[in-house]
């Protein structure tokens, strides 16, 4: 398919999963006059519930696939778990600009680590682990603390094991019968840090703001940006996901995830092929959203410049938080909450996020720190 097809307000935009991406994504893009389908599993999905035709079906149904390619006029997707066969087969009758083989790269780390390397950016040491054999050979090069991580499918921590010595081997090993593994160094780093960037089909590209990720259990909780890092940093981030997207020959939006040591060398960690909650700030924060700059790419649209309007801190609003959340709405006029129309608020489901602009940013990460919503 050509990449050179500019897509019309009033036109159809196909995606593929129902989650909240999806869902912030269709509102974005029904700013801009579109009309969204979903594919999607599960019924009244967070995007099936905005979207003008909503097709529940497994990601990989191919019926269901053709159905959403007749009623689209472009295809995208909200996540990386999409089926990779089913999408490259899709590529052959339908226009996704996108392409499947980011998705083959990012959904398996060991693809990734080599992609990046191929990059040329910097990766924590790592070793391919297949069998136990592997994985007491390379404890010995690689060395403790290092974490053992399952190829696909682990996120927020899940399908991740820390080696503190060779004792916990035996433990480690049960992450095997998931299939291959991937055991890194341990990196000492200061900070976690995030470059959300948006590659338009004419190779430019624009960066938002490097965001701070604090997280606790491991799952992301809050975004400041800007990150409270030296200028020199922000720039050899952006400079580093500038020479990912070129690699990857990137067409939308894809966050990278980095590591920074206390001298301000950078590691990347993953990256995930979409919209990403490190960037949700951009909706209240910057001229043009995460999900605004990707419609935009995925359409032929010349992207917008990213500009922060006014510095920002993001707050994941867990299952366990959604009670309180609601309970303090009207005493917080500086939130901006977001909510996504899941029915069950599980402990560690992300329900939502809050958005708050802030001229004292120390002042505000102290009053949420305080607050019992998140304690």
């Amino acid at each position: 398919m050509s990449l050179s097809k500019v897509i019309q307000p009033g036109s159809t935009i196909g995606i593929i999963g129902g989650g909240q991406l999806g869902r912030m994504m269709a509102l974005a893009a029904k700013h801009a006059g579109f009309k969204i389908a979903v594919v999607e599993p599960s019924p009244y999905s967070p995007a099936g519930q905005v979207a003008d035709e909503e097709i529940i079906a497994p990601y990989d149904d191919k019926d269901a696939l053709l159905k959403l390619a007749s009623v689209s006029d472009v295809i995208t997707y909200e996540f990386e778990n999409v089926d990779y066969e089913a999408l490259k087969w899709l590529t052959e009758k339908a226009y996704v600009p996108q392409g499947a083989e980011l998705i083959k790269i990012t959904q398996d780390r060991i693809l990734e680590k080599q992609a990046l390397t191929d990059a040329g950016v910097e990766v924590a040491p790592y070793a391919v682990i297949r069998n136990e054999e592997d994985l007491n050979r390379e404890m010995e090069h690689i060395g403790f603390p290092s974490v053992l991580k399952t190829s696909r499918g682990g996120y927020d921590g899940k399908g991740q094991f820390v080696l503190r010595g060779t004792k916990d081997a035996k433990e480690a090993i049960s992450l095997l019968k998931n299939g291959p593994c991937v055991l890194e160094a341990w990196v000492p780093f200061e900070k976690e840090i995030s470059v959300i960037m948006t590659r338009g089909m004419n190779g430019d590209l624009e960066c938002f703001p490097v965001g701070e990720n604090i997280h606790v259990n491991n799952i992301l909780h809050e975004t400041i940006v800007p990150a409270r890092v030296s200028e020199n940093v922000v720039e050899d981030a952006e400079q580093l996901a500038g020479k990912i997207a070129e690699h990857l020959n990137l067409v939308g939006t894809l966050a990278v995830e980095m590591f920074l040591t206390k001298d301000e060398k950078i590691y990347v960690n993953e990256l995930a092929p979409r919209p990403h909650n490190s960037g949700h700030y951009s909706i209240e924060a910057c001229n043009i959203s995460q999900f605004g700059q990707h419609i935009r790419a995925v359409c032929g649209w010349p992207l917008m410049k990213s500009r922060l309007l006014e510095q920002a801190v993001m707050v994941n609003v867990l299952g366990q938080h959604v009670e309180g959340v609601i309970g303090q709405i009207q005493q917080q006029p500086d939130w901006n909450v977001h909510f996504y129309g899941k029915e069950e608020a599980k402990v560690n489901r992300k329900m939502g996020h809050i958005t708050i602009l802030t001229a004292d940013m120390d002042k505000t990460l102290e009053e949420l720190r305080v607050n019992e919503v998140w304690k």
